[in-house]
């Protein structure tokens, strides 16, 4: 018996000693891949806010949606004012008066407040759309910039980078021929 746990031993001892030997070759294999690859980020906030497109996207937004923001202003306006005179007039107003004028304050103020939430959506659609036309096109410039440079990997919304691995400018001036 003392031969057979003798061997087990020997044998666990080169299992052992073979793992160690194996994960230091791995771990060396990896580390010089780690080393060799090539790793850009950029930030989309820019890409959103500073290239030719964005700002074309915005000046296309504000005059599709300027007329129903105008129009809403006023109706913001005329709903300030008749709760002003409401409330100016209320100490005053017989009592069929006072609930004709108060329904109409609350339905002035229901119609804005719905044309206000449309309006949002509408808007927030929009610009999703439009973001997402950039976004499209980027994604291309980005994907031909990673090819023609060699990056193994193109990395957005990072906490920190170095300004070495930062691709954003390459590809706003790409974006914006």
């Amino acid at each position: 018996m003392k031969t057979a746990s003798a061997t087990f031993g020997k044998l666990f001892a080169i299992m052992a000693l073979g793992s160690l030997v194996l994960g230091t070759a791995l771990g060396t294999a990896h580390a010089q891949v780690a080393q060799s690859s090539r790793i850009a980020w950029l930030s989309p906030e820019r890409i959103y806010n500073e290239s030719k497109l964005a700002r074309l996207a915005g000046d296309k937004l504000k005059e599709e949606f300027s007329p129903r923001e105008k129009a809403l202003n006023e109706l913001g306006a005329r709903l300030k004012t008749a709760t002003e005179r409401y409330t100016k007039d209320e100490p005053t107003l017989g009592e069929q008066d006072r609930v004709k004028r108060q329904r109409e304050v609350v339905e002035l103020d229901k119609d804005f407040q719905r044309r206000q939430r449309e309006f949002k959506e509408d808007l927030s659609q929009r610009t999703n759309e439009e973001r997402a036309a950039i976004a499209e096109k980027a994604t291309r410039i980005i994907r031909q910039l990673a090819l023609t440079e060699g990056f193994d990997i193109v990395l957005q919304d990072a906490v920190w980078a170095n300004p070495r691995i930062d691709i954003t400018d390459k590809v706003l001036a790409a974006l914006d021929k």
